[in-house]
């Protein structure tokens, strides 16, 4: 058996080495991401692993199918740059890694809020100027805010222990709604009601054509003046226009954001000595009361760790059985 894995990173190498050591397959590690250019590399081989946040094309599992390759394991949960015509159409096997840390994401997520409601980005700056006085930059408390959970799968369900743990009334809306959380009475029965009563709305949901820029104008007209916005889902969720026009508008207090709808060619790239030439995200970059990070609310040790080896797995298992345990459906 042999495996070709893609885009492996450096802190990837050491969690992949180890399971090639404790499974005797062969797996030749690709820094490059997946591409037309480099599909032939996978000539030869049983099965391709790759994570990125670019799109797939129908000529990468047509190259597969010539070399008689089936068995294609993301390193990550989202599938909505895999072309699903493409892969029914050359017979092709998907599968994800569902819930590689759900802990990861949720933890960043109230991270870029507490450090939001404590105006952290803004006395770094004033310090940095010398200036250490307070005022006229006092903060909130959590323990005294409602948060809504748009999304409560494994890592909605997470933010929301943690959220608990600060003291905050938790709100939730799902399409598919956990049956413990149902008891507990949290859930709320449309978007618009968690508009209106969240203070803080964060987003745990996967990007669907029905949910493209969900958060738009109309959204934002609903909610409470100077609630609080966090993604670190899918940056498709945000009409990003919109969240600007929120918050010149100050309906929006301040947003956490892993994601961005155009991040491809931004995140994860050395950008010194060069200027980002997209004037939307600059506009969101400058403001001292929006907190970016670069997609990174997966990257810690566990979560990388899970992500290489749960995904060799799930490759492992199509080739041997035909068949993985987080194969994807596309039906």
């Amino acid at each position: 058996m042999k495996i070709i894995a893609y885009g492996i990173r450096d802190d990837e190498k050491p969690y992949l080495d180890e399971w090639v050591k404790d499974n005797s397959v062969e797996v030749k590690a690709v820094p490059e991401l997946l591409t037309e250019d480099n599909i032939d590399l996978a000539k030869g081989y049983d099965g391709v692993v790759a994570y990125q946040q670019k799109p797939y094309t129908d000529g990468i599992f047509k190259k597969m199918d010539e070399f008689g390759i089936h068995a294609f394991s993301l390193r990550n949960v989202g599938v909505d740059n895999v072309p699903v015509e493409s892969v029914k159409k050359y017979n092709i096997k998907v599968s994800n890694v569902p819930a590689y840390s759900p802990s990861a994401i949720a933890e960043l997520s109230v991270t870029g809020l507490m450090s939001l409601l404590r105006r952290i980005p803004t006395f770094e700056d004033k310090m940095s100027k010398g200036d250490f006085r307070w005022a006229p930059d006092i903060a909130q408390e959590l323990n005294e805010l409602t948060v809504g959970v748009v999304g409560t799968g494994r890592i909605g369900r997470a933010a929301m222990d943690i959220f608990k743990g600060f003291g905050a009334k938790v709100i939730g809306y799902d399409v598919f709604r956990n049956p413990e959380l149902e008891k507990e009475g949290i859930y709320v029965d449309t978007l618009d009601e968690i508009y209106a009563q969240a203070d803080v709305i964060t987003l745990h949901v996967p990007a669907l054509k029905d949910n493209y820029h969900m958060l738009n104008d109309d959204a934002f007209s609903k909610m409470k003046d100077g609630v609080y916005i966090l993604n670190y889902a899918r940056g498709s969720l945000i009409d990003t226009d919109a969240l600007i026009r929120a918050l010149d508008n100050g309906k929006v207090a301040g947003a956490g954001l892993d994601t961005y709808e155009n991040e491809v060619g931004i995140f994860d790239v050395d950008h010194k000595g060069e200027k980002i030439t997209d004037d939307v995200f600059n506009n969101l970059f400058a403001r001292d009361n929006v907190l970016i990070t670069p997609h990174a609310a997966f990257y810690t040790t566990k979560a990388v760790k899970n992500m290489v080896q749960i995904s060799l797995n799930n490759n492992k298992s199509f080739i041997e059985n035909g068949k993985a345990d987080n194969e994807v459906s596309f039906d």
